[in-house]
This record gives structure tokens, C-alpha cells and sequence, in this order.
């Protein structure tokens, strides 16, 4: 048997281990995503002056993280939500305490933006604040910037960024107590752990 034989022989075996290996281990451990969801928002102030393009803003949030795996925890290393107004105009971030997340577990992240912020927007940008400013809704866009490790039983995988969470929200305005309407919870989507 040739050489080259033998090492290609050898090579597919390795292949195929590896592949039998991951296939066991994923089925082991059948990884689910963890859900995110935006429970509660109080909005209670949401002015832009035209005068000096001044956002200023008072915004809480409830984000409920369900970790449903039976066998796998998330080490949050680092966790930013960052906020967007009208899905692209950035007025604020906010960083957010490290955690665990055990597996079966259920944990909140209670971000509060609050300030003021230069922000440049287009006439159509404007149109649109005016026409929300009437209803009294206003289209708010969370993203969750998260660093994380994965534990599989014993195991702990390096650190790693996945793709942002983003969180699509209609807030409606506090204002004397009351809002138009009650604030709708909120599925999070692009949650890509696994």
C-alpha cells in the first residue's frame, strides 16, 4: 500500500471521527437558543429640540433572558445595550452587569437610558418624530452587544462575540402618568448563541 494511500485513508477516519464526535456531543447536549424578550418599557420623555438637535430622553426597560437548556449555562462577559432611534439614529449605550445564566434559569437586565444626545435627522427623520409625537408611539430599536462563554457540563468554551440582539420596539410615551396604549412584550430576534 502506497504512502499517499495510507495518509488519505488516515485523514477520512480523522474526518469522520470528528464529525461522529460533534454529531454525539450536539445530541448530548441538544443546545436551544436563549430567548430574550423586552417585558416592561417606561418612556417618560422623548423631546427633540430642532433649535441645538438635541434628543433628550428617559427610558427603562425589562429584558427577560430564558435559558431552557437543560445541561448548558451562558457566561455574559460583557453585555452593552445600545439604542437607536427610528432603527438607525444612535442616542445611547449602556453597559450592563456580568452574570452566569445556569441552565433552566430565567434572569432580568433592567437598562435605564436616560440623557441627552446631539442627533442629527433628515427631514424625513423629522417627519416621521413628528408624526410619532402625535400618536404618542415611538419606534425604539435595542440592540444587545454580548461577549460571552458557553458551559457544556463541564466544558467552557473561549470567549466570543455573537451577532448583535436586536430588539424591534414600539414605547408609548408616559405623559401625567398615562400612555396611548399599553407597551406590548416583545420578542427579541438574531439571537445566535449556538
Amino acid at each position: 500500500m502506497s504512502t499517499g494511500r495510507c495518509v488519505c485513508k488516515f485523514a477520512l477516519l480523522l474526518l469522520f471521527l470528528t464529525a461522529l464526535a460533534s454529531l454525539l456531543f450536539w445530541l448530548i447536549f441538544l443546545p436551544r437558543e436563549v430567548k430574550f424578550h423586552v417585558t416592561e418599557a417606561s418612556l417618560t420623555q422623548f423631546d427633540f429640540t430642532t433649535a441645538n438637535n438635541t434628543l433628550n430622553f428617559n427610558l427603562t426597560l425589562k429584558i427577560n433572558l430564558r435559558n431552557s437548556n437543560q445541561r448548558v449555562g451562558v457566561f455574559y462577559e460583557r453585555i452593552d445595550a445600545i439604542a437607536y432611534y427610528n432603527k438607525k439614529k444612535w442616542f445611547c449605550t449602556v453597559g450592563l452587569t456580568p452574570f452566569y445564566q445556569g441552565h433552566k434559569n430565567s434572569s432580568i437586565l433592567r437598562p435605564v437610558f436616560q440623557g441627552h444626545q446631539f442627533l442629527l435627522l433628515g427631514a424625513r427623520d423629522l417627519s416621521k418624530l413628528d408624526s410619532e409625537k402625535s400618536s404618542g408611539i415611538y419606534s425604539i430599536t435595542i440592540n444587545l452587544s454580548v461577549q460571552i462563554r458557553v458551559r457544556y457540563g463541564k466544558i467552557k468554551t473561549i470567549s466570543y462575540e455573537p451577532r448583535k440582539i436586536k430588539c424591534s420596539l414600539k414605547v408609548p410615551l408616559i405623559t401625567n402618568g398615562t400612555t396611548a396604549q399599553e407597551f406590548m412584550l416583545t420578542e427579541c430576534n438574531q439571537v445566535n448563541f449556538f
